[in-house]
């Protein structure tokens, strides 16, 4: 088992529900990113993930686009943002985990990439345009490595492709609850419950809900039948308000501390 896995299920054994935000490196600067890290790990969160960002961003909705529009302008590029990670990789205590694209991490060269991943104690990979077909790309570099290559499912799954997806599954599984790219919404369809059971029948992984997480109370409600939350959008909106309150208050609807 990865440590990124280990330290999920030792949040549900303590009786709690993952926590993941989403930050957008190089917001705001790269030399911002020591900071935030450490105020999210402070506040409780069970992993930190750090989107990289791309010029054809076909996940992300109007907030992290944004995001990633200021990020480029300041020159942030893949091997820039794990770089600036190494260099502070002893103060952080909660597993870390790259959200990339593909296209940026070939520019790198995937074996060359995973080595630098490692220096840089990553502990997991999100590729969301890498599909479960073509995976081995990265599998193959990552295999006996502590990185798991995390795995997503949509609402449009069918029961035989989640279960192929689990069959490979690392670290959790990244349940979309959404039909649609990424975003700050008001609410989620009726039957998600079922949708999200009907993932963790099937994994051995944890299953983590992401994709329009904007409120406490969606966090209430995906945390009944997930085992936890990645919030994306408002995080990185929040930071960029510097509204840090808004982001201790998703954090504890999530962790269910008595001072929210």
């Amino acid at each position: 088992m990865k440590t990124l896995e280990q330290e999920i299920r030792r949040c549900i054994e303590d009786g709690k529900k993952a926590f993941i935000p989403y930050i957008m490196a190089g917001d705001g600067g790269l030399d911002s990113l020591h900071e935030k890290i450490l105020f999210l790990q402070e506040i409780g969160v069970t992993a930190i993930e750090i989107g990289i960002p791309f010029s054809d961003p076909v996940a992300d909705g109007e907030v992290i686009q944004k995001a990633g529009e200021r990020s480029i302008a300041l020159g942030t590029t893949l091997r820039k943002v794990l770089y600036t990670l190494s260099s502070f990789k002893e103060e952080v205590h909660v597993p870390v985990i790259i959200m990339s694209y593909l296209n940026p991490i070939l520019s790198i060269g995937a074996t060359e990439f995973v080595e630098i991943c490692q220096a840089s104690g990553v502990s997991g990979l999100i590729v969301p345009d890498l599909p479960l077909e073509e995976s081995a790309l990265l599998a193959a570099v990552l295999e006996e490595k502590d990185i798991a290559l995390i795995q997503l499912v949509s609402l449009t799954s069918s029961t035989e492709r989640i279960k192929r997806i689990a069959e490979n599954a690392e670290g959790f599984i990244y349940a979309v609850t959404v039909k649609g790219i990424t975003g700050i919404r008001k609410g989620y369809d009726s039957d998600l419950s079922s949708y999200l059971e009907r993932i963790k029948q099937n994994s051995p992984v944890p299953v983590l809900a992401g994709f329009g997480v904007s409120f406490p109370e969606h966090i209430e409600q995906l945390n009944h039948s997930a085992d936890g939350v990645i919030v994306g959008s408002a995080i990185v909106d929040a930071f960029y308000r510097e509204d840090r309150r808004m982001i201790q208050q998703l954090v504890d609807a999530s962790i269910q501390r008595s001072n929210y």
